[in-house]
C-alpha cells in the first residue's frame, strides 16, 4: 500500500489523503499544543512559507498520546495553531501514532529509520518524516532535531521538485 492510498481526515473532519500532495515534498509531523517542543510550530511555519510555493508542504498530525499534551478539540487545536503560531499548513485530525489504535499512516511511517538507523514507535511529539514527491519516506527526524536544523533544511531542499 502506498502512503497516498491511506484514508485520512482533515482537522475539520473532511476526508483526504496524502495523494493530494503527490508531486510535492511533504514533512509529516506529529504535533501537540502543550508540549515543550510546541515552539517548533514557528520553524515549521517558516519552512512552509519558505518552500511552500516550490512544491513543499508541512502536514501536522495532532496526537494526545504523550503526556496528554494535545487535549483540545479540533476547533481548539485549530484556533491555537492559527492564533499562536500563524499556522497555514494543513492539519489532520487527532490521531494515535503508537499502540493498538495506531493509525495506518503511522504504521507505515514508523517502519522508517531515523539518522541512527532506529525505526519503531514514535518516541515523543514533533517527530518528523520527510516524503519525496513520489510519496516515499526519505528521512525521519526525532523531536530533538528541530525544523530549522541544517539536516532538515538540506533534506527538504533535496526533495523539492525540479
Amino acid at each position: 500500500m502506498s502512503l497516498y492510498d491511506i484514508p485520512l481526515r482533515t482537522l475539520s473532519g473532511e476526508p483526504t489523503s496524502l495523494a493530494e500532495y503527490r508531486g510535492k515534498a511533504v514533512l509529516v509531523v506529529n504535533v501537540a499544543s502543550k508540549c515543550g517542543a510546541t515552539p517548533q510550530y514557528t520553524a515549521l511555519e517558516g519552512l512552509q512559507k519558505t518552500y511552500g510555493d516550490r512544491g513543499f508542504t508541512v502536514v501536522g498530525v495532532p496526537c494526545n498520546q504523550f503526556g496528554g499534551q494535545e487535549p483540545g478539540t479540533a476547533e481548539e487545536i485549530q484556533t491555537f495553531c492559527t492564533t499562536t503560531y500563524g499556522v497555514t499548513f494543513p492539519m489532520l485530525e487527532k490521531t494515535d501514532v503508537n499502540g493498538d489504535g495506531r493509525h495506518p499512516l503511522f504504521a507505515e511511517l514508523t517502519a522508517a529509520a531515523d539518522a541512527e538507523g532506529k525505526a519503531g514507535d514514535v518516541a515523543w511529539n514533533f517527530e518528523k518524516w520527510l516524503l519525496s514527491p513520489q510519496g516515499e519516506v526519505v528521512a525521519r527526524f526525532r523531536t530533538g532535531t528541530t525544523p530549522e536544523d541544517p539536516s532538515v533544511v538540506s533534506a527538504v531542499e533535496a526533495q523539492l521538485p525540479a
